[in-house]
């Protein structure tokens, strides 16, 4: 059988009769006890076949999917084109970045380089490019300087050549290590820390954590890191030897450190900064003005590394003026290495937010792109891919990678098509690990920091937009500058916590803030909206509609109840109070009229007294019944079901009906286990005071009173 709904609809016979309740039947829903369900569940996923291990081979490596689809003749010009470009992009940009994360350049390219194939090979979204992005290699590389700082290592100058016998692999007395050794050693840590995470989180299908990371919290997130990057690169343009701030507050540390040491500056650094960033920033502006008539962004970065290097070789910068160069860039892979176990309780916190915000980055990017082109990815299926280009890549002394914004527009605009780019940008890389690596000896240090400061460009433009933000959305835009602030000048993995818990209370402060409003019919239309908001509508006589324009919860049931009496004019505990007021003012009369009467010998009429409190009775109010429009109403708990039947109680006591309108099945639900319907003395439940529209409530209120004769029978 099925089970009768809480609600009832008027028949169209009651507008001009008496109300009959047109009551629903809602569907069955057959009791499963746990573990009859648990065990069909168990057995569902343990059930094996060859189309199911078919099926789960194919959607763990969606290459197989597209690859034998590919439509060589229409997508291979435009694959082999992006992938060409971005390859050689990624040369200067792989280099640059690696002094962010602490590291040798030629990590960089290992890094680039085995995320391009593996992404490939795992990956759902055909458009972005995944490998180094600068707001994880800062990350990486304050964890790094830390631990480096926590083994002994100084400072980058006074300690770079020391050697200390640390474990290396396995092995309980490995080999001497020294500083790059040991930076590597701890990046690569980090980043299998990381992608096991971030493949854990894929087997618990957790990928929908993403949705709580919203637009402006990455972009006010993005931008305070980009600060503390650009900071973190001064002392390369400048040719200043500085330790690495760390802890809190980094970014002011680190300013007062430059300022006080502003009289060491390398002066060939800093002019070789001053013309690179006059070569870059007005090219950099030429490629973005005239993308769209351009085939491909001319690759000025790979031209100023090329003739900053070929100067510094033959100026000899490095032996008269003691410049900082890349150093020895060796060729060919070195042999796979374990990541060190006893660093992962050191680095475990670190490694959550980096898997969290490397997340994040790649699937907003995968979703903006498949939106714009018509096809699906899957979250989940993204937290695989990106966690093993962390997880294997670290055995090859690589460190964590995600989706980068510039390179994947790069890749897009020069026309991709799938993910077969990825696999010639590995090309263009794999050439330059072999052959062309070592040739880059004499390419000064500041030459990278401008690279790396002149593509922050887009993240700090970001500020010019704030205003256009705050006449948009005020709490959007509220979230972005506490993001951005907490992020830039206390600490960069706080920055991302204290944006997350931001948002969410400005989520419950919208539902503590929520609009409540009284309704009015428009016209003959059965068409409620705010009295406040639109002109020409008509209240109902005898009957007050009213809508709170969200969920009642434990949270905002107390608020909840306010704006209700206050929008309607009519609060029953004051009305209560104001009544026991007038009733012991009666009394005391009654009592004295007596006394008097008495004294007089004479007898106080009753008619009388009662002729004298007639003044003291409760406010009269034009309406005899509530309607609630539940409509908004997206969801109960038991404090919100109890609150509504303090609310019915209230006002019956001051004989007016509350009715419920427009519930949605998840709210009729809480009713019903909440035993929010009364029961009558037959021993059924009272299931005439809910109602499916606002009109069927509206008409039972008042034909019920017109009935009855008067509103003492809602008593």
């Amino acid at each position: 059988m099925a089970e009768e709904d809480c609600c009832v609809v008027a028949d169209e016979g009651t507008r001009r009769g008496p109300h009959i309740p047109l009551v629903l039947e809602r569907w069955e829903r057959e009791e499963v006890a746990w573990k009859t369900a648990l065990s069909n569940k168990l057995k569902k996923q343990c059930t094996c076949s060859s189309e199911r291990a078919k099926a789960h081979i194919l959607g763990f490596v969606p290459i197989l999917q597209w690859l034998p689809r590919y439509q060589f003749k229409d997508w291979i010009l435009g694959d082999v084109m992006s992938g060409l470009i971005v390859g050689i992009l990624l040369v200067p940009q792989s280099i640059a970045y690696s002094l962010l994360a602490g590291q040798d350049p030629i990590y960089g390219l290992y890094t680039s380089f085995f995320s391009s194939i593996i992404y490939t090979l795992l990956g759902t979204s055909r458009h972005i490019s995944v490998g180094i992005f600068g707001v994880l290699c800062l990350l990486v590389g304050q964890v790094v300087d830390r631990e480096l700082l926590l083994a002994g290592y100084l400072t980058e100058t006074n300690s770079n050549n020391s050697m200390v016998g640390l474990e290396v692999g396995n092995a309980s007395t490995g080999p001497v290590c020294d500083r790059s050794c040991y930076a590597i050693m701890v990046g690569a840590t980090v980043t299998f820390t990381a992608g096991v995470y971030q493949v854990l989180m894929g087997l618990f299908q957790v990928g929908f954590v993403s949705v709580y990371l919203s637009d402006s919290l990455l972009s006010g997130f993005a931008t305070g890191a980009s600060l503390t990057i650009l900071t973190s690169q001064v002392k390369y343009l400048l040719g200043l030897k500085l330790p690495r701030a760390q802890g809190w507050g980094s970014l002011i540390k680190t300013w007062v450190s430059l300022i006080q040491n502003l009289g060491q500056t390398n002066i060939c650094d800093l002019v070789t900064s001053l013309v690179c960033l006059a070569v870059l920033i007005p090219t950099k502006e030429f490629n973005d003005r005239f993308k769209a008539k351009l085939k491909a962004p001319v690759p000025f970065e790979l031209f100023v590394v090329i003739a900053a290097t070929l100067a510094s070789h033959f100026g000899h910068f490095k032996e008269e003026y003691s410049s900082d160069v890349a150093g020895a860039i060796p060729t060919g892979f070195l042999p796979p290495q374990l990541p060190s176990w006893s660093l992962i309780p050191n680095v475990a916190v670190d490694a959550f937010s980096i898997a969290i915000v490397g997340f994040a980055i790649t699937v907003s990017l995968s979703e903006m792109f498949a939106k714009k082109h018509g096809y699906i990815v899957d979250p989940n299926q993204e937290m695989y891919a990106i966690g093993f280009c962390n997880i294997v890549p670290s055995f090859f002394r690589c460190f964590t990678t995600s989706a980068a914004l510039t390179k994947t527009l790069v890749k897009e605009s020069t026309g991709c098509q799938t993910q077969v780019s990825g696999l010639v940008t590995a090309v263009v890389l794999l050439l330059v690990l072999l052959v062309i690596a070592p040739l880059f000896y004499s390419l000064q240090k500041c030459v990278l920091a401008v690279i790396i400061v002149v593509n922050l460009r887009g993240a700090l433009c970001k500020f010019t937009d704030v205003p256009r933000m705050w006449r948009v959305n005020r709490v959007d835009a509220a979230i972005w500058l506490v993001t951005m602030a907490t992020s830039a000048l206390v600490n960069t993995e706080l920055g991302l916590l204290v944006g997350v818990m931001v948002s969410a209370f400005c989520v419950l402060g919208r539902t503590q803030r929520a609009q409540a409003s009284e309704l009015g019919k428009a016209g003959l239309h059965e068409l409620y909206e705010d009295l406040a908001s639109y002109r020409g509508l008509q209240t109902q006589p005898g009957v007050a509609i009213f809508r709170y324009e969200a969920p009642i919860y434990y949270a905002n049931q107390i608020l909840f109840k306010k704006a209700m009496y206050r929008c309607l004019g009519l609060d029953p505990v004051k009305e209560k109070a104001q009544s026991r007021k007038l009733e012991k003012q009666r009394r005391k009369q009654e009592d004295a009229a007596v006394t008097a009467g008495r004294d007089n010998g004479t007898k106080v009429k009753d008619t009388e007294l009662t002729t004298s409190t007639q003044a003291f009775l409760p406010n009269q109010v034009n309406f005899h019944s509530v309607v609630i429009d539940c409509s908004p109403v997206l969801f109960l708990d038991t404090a919100g079901v109890n609150v509504l039947k303090e609310v019915c109680k209230d006002y019956m006591q001051l004989g007016v009906q509350v009715f419920l309108a427009q519930c949605n099945t998840s709210v009729l639900e809480s009713l019903k286990k909440g035993g929010y319907y009364l029961e009558k003395g037959n021993g059924e439940k009272e299931r005439s005071s809910v109602f499916f529209t606002i009109s069927d409530a509206v008409h039972y209120a008042q034909s019920r009173t017109s009935q009855n004769g008067d509103c003492d029978t809602f008593c």
